[in-house]
């Protein structure tokens, strides 16, 4: 699972200032927070633990000022040598590439909640660096505290052992004990133990103040009638506000695969910290020392000795890397080429460098010719999908199987790992590869570079992948995954063909409809809001959270309110909640899905569907994109069109055949089930399956008895499922809406009528703990940090070890169907395309007087694809359009 590391920026700084000691430099400008600073940074650059960054930083005033005028009133200056350091510290921030977030009127806690918000949306782990307890409400599964000073991290159930409350309900017990470090009163003379004590019994205030009379301590009873509306005011201080944003894009703040330490040289030297500047030139104190590996360039400008080199190769492995005008596929162009296959040697050929003086080149059709040569050689690369499909594009030259890529190889060895070529010859051989920055001016392309230069960027990137391919297969060989090798030639290095062969194809989108779909979007836009105007009595920003709370709450007068520091919480649960308690409501649920699927589907799709002459939408899919095998798609992702609403499937219904064709959709059914009855092989889910019973009617008669399986056969469904992703008691019954007590029960129930399968997961989790990985059906490993990870982190380590062995093994059998379907199509030069992978269901496009042949033919090859004790099952469906597909 990715992560999300958030710094609570100016409490860091405090806190580095006082914990290290008084460093100066030689002019003695103070430097031990900036040297805190950067053992962090440094830190988080070795440990490779986040993919994504936030410096939270406070705006000048806070909002709470307004609520309360001896808010943090009570703070002493800091020193001047801390202030010193801090502005410093800043400027780095900056330098170094970070962006930070902040809002005027708001504190950095506030865009904390605010970014573990949009992290817990997208199902990334939250880390905030910070021991602050404000931000222990927002503590769950998801979201963890991280004292950097003790290299500590603090959980849920850390909150409950220090302060004796969940985190749920810790906003109302800072609102009793108050913070004298934020002046925050509380309520006068009740403290902690107190404290918690109401708030297990009754857990918000209102419910405190509601049974004030049940509370049989006189003395508490009175401290909190003469403290009441302190409480609720305190309770507005230290609630944190989460809706800031109405949109944050995690992917502006990646962690990128790079050095930050070293823009700021300079800094180090003035500021005389050595050991900075030593990380930030690559150079380490430790057995990571950055190598020096040196090769010797050859530019190749004359065809004769280039068909000369290239004879040499034979069959030897060659490394192979091309340089383009452009990342985009689709536009970029040649500019040359490398190779290395010798020892300390690596050639580049320019092709098309284009500037005033530029030397001697190799003509386009020489350089196609040997290229051709290179493919039919043992290559290998790093991200070939990229340069095949760019030579495809650009020369017309067919995508060949390559004998490794390195990027594919790593991902195997270490799946949910950074697989970026700087990153691998850092990880993998202490090297620092020359940056495309550093090589190509801002505003200009690789045609704008010289030769010189060109080339040993170039070459770098050829000779560093030959020796990360054999650093690589040592490393597969010593761990004994020959097997996972075998599966990378024989399943991942072709199937790079498969996804070119998908991508260049793209999927039709009716442009027409859209429009019209856009329009009519805009039209009921304009509609809802002036429904709601109307039911408001006034006109207001539907979009912003804060003003639509203010109507809610204030005017309207409705009930159930959950305030936040910057107003109301209007989420879709507080709505929904509410959805009986106004016409308002419905018509603002409306309008937000109306808006989301404007702006997130039909105007994108527009845009793509538009740059194409035959108005085919081309997405890319991401190969090595997720830890568990399967595919991810991007730029548009076409995996997560809706589908559950109306409006959603009217997004789909935008996707047509082209004509003469039907689109088709054969699906897998139940594969993660089946999957689980051939490796558990329980006796009675294995005879459902080969019976072809109803699974989930079966599980409901088992648990439920006959006479009330089939009004139960939902709960049950909701249970198998459940069960497969590691669904624990708690989770379950707010699922099913029922006790945990029961819930339990249920769960108790389920293993003794499928008797094997708790034992089977038991075998799962004993592999995590004892190797760290988990393997799915065709040998791919899971890998997990068993040992480094906190008790909540454990726990979510073995659901996620269950759940990948179910999903990459439904990932491995829809591999191996699309390489023989995809290979069945060329070989036969059928009238077929596979368009699209969603998962466990492939969209295909055939030709209508084939159709209904070629669909079976193609569900029984996905049928029939891998021998299991159990059947597999597909479902075929055919129409003219994405929505009729069921």
């Amino acid at each position: 699972m990715k992560s999300l590391t958030i710094i609570d920026t100016f409490a860091f700084f405090f806190r580095a200032y006082y914990a290290l000691p008084p460093l100066k430099s030689r002019d003695g400008f103070p430097t031990g927070l900036l040297t805190g600073f950067i053992n962090f940074i440094h830190q988080l650059q070795t440990s490779h633990s986040t993919e994504f960054i936030i410096f939270a930083l406070d705006s000048k005033e806070s909002f709470r000022k307004k609520i309360y005028k001896e808010y943090k009133a009570n703070r002493p200056a800091p020193p001047q040598d801390l202030m010193m350091q801090l502005e410093v510290a800043i400027e780095w921030i900056e330098k170094m590439g970070f962006k930070s977030l902040t809002k005027e009127g708001y504190e950095a806690d506030d865009i904390i909640a605010t970014a573990v918000r949009f992290a817990k949306e997208q199902n990334i782990k939250a880390k905030i660096v910070s021991s602050d307890k404000d931000l222990y409400q927002l503590l769950d599964e998801f979201v963890v505290l991280y004292d950097w000073v003790k290299k500590q991290e603090i959980n849920e159930k850390d909150c409950i052992k220090k302060f004796g409350v969940e985190p749920k309900d810790f906003v109302d017990f800072q609102a009793l004990i108050g913070d004298s470090s934020d002046n925050v009163p509380g309520v006068k003379g009740i403290g902690p133990k107190s404290a918690s004590k109401l708030i297990n019994e009754f857990h918000t205030l209102e419910n405190i103040y509601n049974n004030i009379d049940k509370i049989s301590n006189k003395r508490i009873r009175n401290l909190l009638l003469e403290g009441k509306e302190l409480a609720f005011i305190s309770r507005e201080l230290v609630k944190l506000e989460s809706n800031l944003f109405e949109h944050l894009e995690l992917e502006e703040f990646v962690f990128e695969d790079r050095n930050y330490l070293e823009a700021l040289k300079d800094e180090f030297i003035k500021y005389d910290m050595n050991n900075a500047l030593k990380w930030a030139v690559g150079v380490e104190n430790s057995s990571k020392k950055e190598k020096k590996i040196e090769f010797e360039t050859i530019i190749i400008d004359d065809k004769e000795k280039l068909k000369k080199i290239i004879s040499k190769i034979e069959d030897r492995v060659v490394a192979f890397d091309i340089e383009t005008t452009s990342l985009d596929e689709k536009e970029a162009k040649l500019v040359g080429f490398s190779f290395a296959f010798e020892e300390n040697r690596a050639y580049y050929v320019p092709v098309a460098h284009n500037y005033l003086g530029v030397g001697k080149q190799i003509k386009m059709e020489d350089a196609k010719e040997a290229i051709l040569d290179i493919l039919d050689s043992n290559f290998i690369g790093q991200n070939l999908k990229f340069d095949l499909k760019v030579l495809k594009n650009s020369l017309n030259i067919e995508p060949k199987t390559p004998f490794a890529d390195t990027m594919i190889l790593a991902w195997l060895l270490e799946p949910g790992s950074r697989v970026g070529l700087d990153n691998l010859a850092q990880k993998f051989l202490g090297y620092k590869m020359k940056s495309y920055k550093e090589t190509v001016k801002k505003g200009e392309n690789f045609s704008d570079v010289d030769i010189k230069t060109a080339a040993f960027y170039a070459s770098e990137d050829a000779y560093i992948t030959l020796l990360l391919y054999k650093k690589l297969v040592e490393k597969f060989n010593n761990l004994d995954l020959r097997g996972l090798l075998k599966e990378a030639r024989e399943v991942e290095f072709p199937f790079i063909l498969v996804l070119i062969y998908m991508e260049s194809l793209g999927i039709k989108v009716d442009i027409g409809y859209l429009e019209e779909f856009r329009e009519r979007l805009n039209r009921e836009l304009y509609a809802i809001s002036k429904e709601v105007f109307e039911l408001a009595g006034v006109e207001f920003n539907i979009k912003s959270p804060k003003q639509l709370g203010e109507i809610l709450f204030n005017k309207l007068g409705l009930k159930g309110a959950k305030k936040t520091k910057s107003g109301y919480s209007t989420n879709e649960k507080v709505l929904k909640d509410l959805i009986e308690a106004h016409p308002i409501i419905p018509k603002i649920l409306e309008f937000r899905e109306r808006q989301k699927i404007l702006s997130t589907y039909v105007e994108p799709l527009l845009k793509f569907g538009k740059r194409d002459g035959e108005n085919r939408v081309y997405t890319t899919f991401l190969q090595t994109g997720t830890a568990t095998g399967r595919l991810a798609s991007k730029e548009p992702n076409l995996q997560n069109i809706p589908v559950r609403t109306a409006l959603g499937r009217g997004v789909r219904k935008a996707f047509i055949s082209k004509e003469g064709y039907k689109l088709v959709s054969i699906d897998y059914s139940q594969i993660e089930l089946r999957l689980l009855a051939h490796f558990s092989g329980d006796e009675e889910l294995v005879r459902a399956f080969r019976e072809d019973k109803d699974i989930h009617l079966e599980t409901a008669i088992k648990l439920f008895g006959e006479e009330e399986a089939r009004e139960k056969r939902d709960i049950a469904k909701t249970i198998n499922f459940g069960i497969l992703y590691g669904m624990g008691s708690r989770k379950l019954a707010n699922e099913l809406k029922i006790s945990v007590a029961k819930a339990k029960e249920i769960i108790k129930s389920y293993f003794e009528a499928f008797p094997t399968l708790k034992s089977y997961f038991e075998t799962i989790e004993e592999q995590v703990k004892k190797e760290g990985y988990i393997t799915t059906l065709l040998g791919r490993r899971r890998v997990f940090d068993w040992e480094g990870a906190s008790a909540v982190g454990k726990a979510a380590i073995l659901r996620e070890a269950v759940n990948s062995v179910f999903q990459g093994s439904a990932a491995d059998l829809i591999k191996l169907a699309m390489l023989k379907i995809a290979s069945l199509i060329e070989s036969r030069q059928l009238r077929a395309n596979l368009l699209l992978q969603i998962h466990d269901e492939l969209i295909f496009e055939i030709e209508q007087s084939q159709v209904e042949e070629l669909s079976k033919e193609f569900a029984n090859i996905m049928e029939s694809i891998y021998p299991l004790n159990i059947p597999l099952k597909s479902s075929i469906s055919i129409g003219n359009r994405w929505d009729e597909l069921k």
